[in-house]
């Protein structure tokens, strides 16, 4: 045995005592037992019996002295067995200093034997308020209005009296406590207990009273807290792991028990409010078992465990951290933890448990949480660079360097982790890639306790950008990666594209959960207006299914189609919703005159929604938005280098501006005031662009305060509702709708055109390349006519040939290597006069057999009109 056990038990476990020893309890004894008053019932036996009272009914009682000998008290059984009739019972009532012996009739009330008790003891007042005391028997307090009789008190029983505790509102909670300890005594001593503990323990869990929130504050019912602090304040943790630690048969494995069933059903009976004092009776049993058994111990780790679990709602507990030096507590945990992640990262196969880093992270956020509020919870809430430095500041504290020394090594060891990555065989690199952002993501929080935290962290990205880059474009979905969007500098494209895709909810091929939409053609806009932006959003998440009306076709296909239709539509300069860009007719942004239609505001919604699910769905459209348009659902603002695209007129004009003669611009020879003229529906009206604008004349001095007004007025203010609408339905399609800004902060406008808008053109090489063919073979003539028709055709004949062949219009930028599968073409039996087909949710091409090249021009040319490659089999 340790030494270190040696002084728990030295601590913990009561010494032997004779069975006539009266004296009070030890220091150790009540440490063991947990509490500091007068029941102490498992550490007494029958006294000696005294000498009989030759005269009752005068004198029916005697008081001994506890600081008397025992012996000097005591007489023969023979003479007290004389001297009770069967109609009374002689028994022992032991107070805080001495021992009275009572002879009772056995149908006295328990409030007459306390009364009777208090008078022979000399506490004649208090006799008086019996109420205010209890009688102890064997472990039970006795009922107030019971009989001695049935209450089963024998011949030379001890009772105790003790005083009622008056300051608690939980009378039961403390009965519990005392039941708890005094069964544990009793297995200390090799005597059976009245109850197993593991079932007094499930029972005070059970009686925790369901505390919800006080309202207007993070604090809980002080009822809850109470019933807790009683169990922590009695040492009843401590009374566990004494008995964990004893050698006698039964007791570690009851502790054992006990111990567990708290650490497995504390969080359900809890509420969750009160885990942060649930927390420190955990706390406790892993301090008291580390201390004395060591951190390898199953159960410390077991403990351990729980109390991480407990940690995780602290987060946003700013208020019930106020009083609690948590920041101390937690640091032995998060150092331990983090050396079992080095000791990982470290190895040859980078193995971290997920314990491990699930226990970190809990331990880490509670720990920051306590750290903001140490701080004063105003500001950043991270130590700064003056007070890490400066070991003369007020708050100048030895665990903030210790911490820091923790970080330091976890950056160094992921740095050389990832050196390490790139090397490891292709079989290991997902399974120990996910390990890696799973550490990493850990440092990033650890990263946010410091001011140059983010600073260090990312000094290790960017020298490791290419694993970094690696790692994340194999990433599974996980929503903890998001934090990685911060890093826009050094992730690539499809880095920033797998995260941002992550965002997304996880479309399903289960029809049942699918979103259907039966759409006539001749009313796409409206019906599918209906369809999208009129029901709930949840409803979009599992997946869209698309019919055409009067048309056989179903699958991919058809989704593809029905997406770029309703683009087409949407984005029509007929429909007043956008306005094109003069240089980028691809380029589109809100139209301020949109407000012409009352249904404009819900148009955006829809179409936010729209392209949110085309987004989810993978799918090109060809549209792509301008920077202006980016810029405001980024929350960025916007400049004059920005409207450069939007409108190159008044780019021009502002620059001229800019750049005028001041003496020329002083002289008002422009005439300009802060005021913007707006044509709307054949009318001209001026805006003032500030208050006053009208009678402020535009010089020198304030033109680009100016511009910036103007620029502000044309491209923002004008069109707020609406950019407000369509991020609101865009972000309706994400997991999370608070994620919309991280969208698009994450991303470049030339992310986003690549990942909407796909590819500006399409290479017929790249094309064959990724073909396959059925019935026909790779030399075959007609095959080469074929490539020979395609590659003679207009980009736009391209484009429209593909969409019948695939309802793919636009390609990912990766090209045909980015679509889902290759393409085909399969030979049939048609006739020649017949015109190719297609099954476009396979990408197939049924061609038949053309006599001659120009036969197939002519066919190949006439699905090449537009009207003819958007339909479907008619029925």
């Amino acid at each position: 045995m340790s030494r270190s056990r040696q002084n728990l038990n030295l601590n913990l476990l009561p010494s032997k005592r004779k069975l006539d020893d009266y004296a009070p309890l030890s220091s150790a004894e009540t440490l063991a037992m947990g509490r500091h008053h007068l029941f102490s019932p498992s550490f007494s036996s029958p006294s000696p019996n005294p000498s009989p009272n030759p005269n009752p009914n005068s004198n029916p009682t005697r008081v001994r002295d506890d600081s008397s000998s025992p012996s000097s008290s005591s007489s023969s059984p023979e003479s007290s067995s004389s001297s009770s009739s069967p109609s009374t019972v002689q028994f022992f009532v032991r107070t805080e200093s001495k021992t009275v012996v009572v002879h009772s009739p056995r149908d006295s009330t328990i409030a007459s034997v306390i009364s009777a008790a208090l008078r022979l003891s000399g506490a004649a007042e208090a006799a008086a308020s019996p109420s205010q005391y209890r009688l102890i028997y064997l472990g039970r307090q006795l009922d107030f209005a019971s009989t001695l009789s049935a209450a089963g008190v024998t011949r030379d029983a001890t009772l105790h009296l003790a005083a009622r505790l008056r300051s608690t509102r939980l009378p039961r909670s403390h009965r519990m406590v005392d039941d708890l300890l005094f069964s544990a005594s009793c297995l200390l001593r090799s005597r059976p207990a009245p109850r197993e503990i593991d079932a007094l323990l499930l029972e005070f869990l059970a009686s925790t009273p369901a505390a919800a929130h006080v309202a207007g504050g993070d604090d809980v019912d002080d009822t809850t807290v109470e019933h807790l602090s009683i169990f922590a304040l009695a040492a009843v943790p401590a009374a566990l792991v004494g008995l964990y630690l004893s050698d006698r048969p039964g007791c570690r494995l009851s502790a054992e028990r006990a111990v567990r069933l708290f650490l497995r059903q504390a969080p359900e009976y809890v509420p969750k409010p009160a885990h942060l004092h649930c927390s420190v009776i955990v706390l406790q049993f892993c301090k008291l078992i580390a201390a004395t058994c060591g951190r390898s111990d199953q159960l410390y780790v077991d403990s351990r465990s729980a109390l991480a679990l407990l940690m995780e709602p602290i987060a946003s507990s700013y208020g019930s951290l106020r009083n609690l030096k948590l920041v101390v507590e937690l640091y032995p945990f998060v150092s331990e933890v983090a050396g079992y992640m080095i000791e990982g990262i470290e190895s040859e196969e980078i193995d971290v448990c997920p314990h491990n880093l699930s226990e970190f992270a809990s331990f880490l956020a509670a720990m920051r949480t306590a750290i903001r509020q140490w701080l004063g919870g105003g500001g950043s809430g991270q130590i700064s660079k003056s007070l890490l430095n400066d070991q003369n500041h007020p708050m100048q504290e030895s665990w903030i360097h210790d911490l820091r020394e923790v970080f330091i090594r976890l950056l160094r060891t992921v740095d050389e982790c990832l050196r390490k990555y790139n090397d490891l065989p292709a079989e290991k690199g997902p399974e120990q890639g996910e390990t890696v952002l799973a550490v990493l993501s850990g440092v990033h929080k650890f990263s946010k306790i410091y001011e140059d935290g983010h600073e260090l962290l990312k000094e290790i990205l960017v020298g490791r950008r290419d694993s970094v880059n690696a790692l994340v474009r194999r990433a599974k979905r996980n929503e903890k990666l998001k934090w990685m969007l911060k890093y826009k500098d050094v992730t690539d494209f499809e880095s920033r594209r797998n995260l941002t895709m992550m965002l997304f909810p996880e479309g399903k091929d289960d029809y049942e959960r699918m979103h259907e939409m039966l759409i006539d053609r001749l009313q796409l806009l409206p019906e599918s207006f209906e369809y999208i932006g009129q029901v709930e959003a949840q409803l979009l998440h599992g997946g869209l299914f698309v019919e055409f009306k009067n048309e056989t076709a179903t699958g991919p296909g058809v989704l593809r189609e029905w997406f770029n239709l309703v683009c087409r539509a949407l984005f029509n300069p007929q429909n007043v919703l956008f306005l094109q860009c003069p240089n980028d007719r691809r380029r589109f942004f809100p139209n301020p005159a949109s407000v012409v239609d009352p249904l404009h505001l819900k148009y955006f919604g829809f179409c936010g929604r729209v392209i949110a699910l085309a987004l989810m769905h993978k799918m090109q459209l060809g549209v792509v938005f301008d920077r202006v348009f980016f810029l405001q659902l980024a929350g960025e603002t916007i400049t004059l280098e920005d409207v450069k695209d939007a409108d190159p007129c008044l780019y021009m004009s502002c620059k001229k501006i800019l750049e005028m003669d001041a003496q020329l611009l002083d002289s008002d020879a422009l005439g300009l005031t802060f005021v913007r003229e707006i044509e709307e529906l054949g009318t001209q009206r001026a805006v003032e662009l500030c208050p006053g604008g009208k009678d402020i004349v535009v010089n020198s001095k304030n033109r680009e305060e100016y511009i910036n007004l103007l620029i502000k007025h044309r491209f923002v203010t004008s069109t707020t509702e609406q950019v407000s609408h369509f991020a609101r339905g865009f972000s309706d399609i994400l997991s999370n709708s608070k994620l919309k800004m991280h969208f698009f902060l994450s991303l470049d406008l030339e992310d986003f055109d690549r990942m909407l808008g796909g590819s500006d053109g399409i290479n017929v090489s790249d094309w064959r390349a990724h073909t396959e063919y059925s019935g026909y073979k790779v030399k075959d003539r007609i095959i080469g006519w074929f490539w020979k028709i395609v590659e003679g055709m207009s980009e736009e004949q391209r484009r429209v040939l593909l969409f019948f062949w695939t309802s793919v219009k636009y390609l990912p930028v990766d090209g045909f290597g980015g679509l889902s599968s290759k393409l085909y073409i399969y030979k049939t039996s048609d006739s020649q006069d017949r015109l190719p087909t297609s099954h476009t949710c396979f990408y197939r091409l049924c061609l038949p057999q053309y006599p001659s090249i120009s036969v197939m021009r002519d066919r190949l040319q006439f699905i090449t009109q537009e009207h003819v490659s958007c339909s479907f089999g008619m029925w």
